[in-house]
């Protein structure tokens, strides 16, 4: 069974002559432990595709099934609970407690889950130095490059053990350097501890670090590819083929 399976999916936002399609009729499946990148000009729908995955905002019609259960059918609380326990999230500011050491951080979404401290500092610290920071564990945000920022974001987006990863523009607050790094983050997020990761970018390079594309336009699919190794150049290639380039 996959982890997501979005059925006829779409979002309209306002209502006669001034509505607006976001997303129209979407239909897709992701995996467990598949890397999938969502790419598409402004406005195509990318990041209202992650809204709707993710439960924070609702289908005008269509469906999100996470892990077999629609969740776009729960009420409010429940879907408040699911997102908690099910899904990570990555944001492109990162969205850090300035005043919140590396540690606290991590471990947020298990004390707003009314999990005891001692617990779920030490799984957040085991999630630091899992994504590379475990010499940064008291560090607040303000100390932190931009690049480990970002780890500290990942390592809080995986410490309730979620079944989906969603990056929404997660390099794109970042150097080069660092936007490489957190791709290769991510992939690894997917490849060896077993979690979807479906992330919005732009960057045909960062793109290029996920198993397969999928081309949004108009809000629509406009391409879905499958990636065999080949870098950024086969991700130009891709774009060409669906009229994105």
């Amino acid at each position: 069974m996959p982890i997501i399976k979005v059925e006829d999916l779409t979002k309209v936002y306002g209502s006669s002559h001034t509505a607006v399609t976001a997303l129209d009729h979407v239909s897709l499946t992701v995996e467990k432990g598949e890397f999938i990148a969502v790419m598409g000009p402004s406005g195509c729908g990318k990041t209202t595709l992650l809204n709707l995955i993710g439960g924070l905002d609702r289908p005008t019609s269509g469906r999100v099934m996470l892990d077999g259960s629609d969740i776009s059918a729960l009420n409010d609380t429940v879907l408040t609970e699911t997102r908690r326990r099910k899904i990570g999230f990555v944001f492109q500011f990162y969205n850090l407690i300035p005043v919140l050491n590396a540690v606290e951080n991590a471990a947020l979404p298990l004390i707003l889950d009314g999990a005891n401290g001692g617990e779920a500092g030490k799984r957040a610290a085991d999630w630091l130095n899992r994504v590379g920071l475990k010499e940064r564990l008291t560090s607040r945000p303000d100390q932190l490059s931009g690049g480990q920022q970002q780890r500290v974001a990942v390592a809080r987006a995986l410490v309730a053990e979620p079944a989906i990863i969603l990056a929404d523009e997660p390099t794109g607050n970042l150097d080069t350097k660092a936007s490489n790094e957190i791709a290769d983050l991510l992939a690894q997020v997917a490849r060896e501890w077993g979690r979807a990761v479906v992330m919005v970018t732009h960057d045909p390079k960062i793109a290029s670090h996920a198993q397969r594309i999928l081309f949004l336009k108009d809000g629509a699919i406009a391409g879905d590819t499958k990636l065999t190794g080949g870098g950024s150049d086969e991700v130009h290639q891709a774009m060409e083929k669906v009229g994105l380039l």
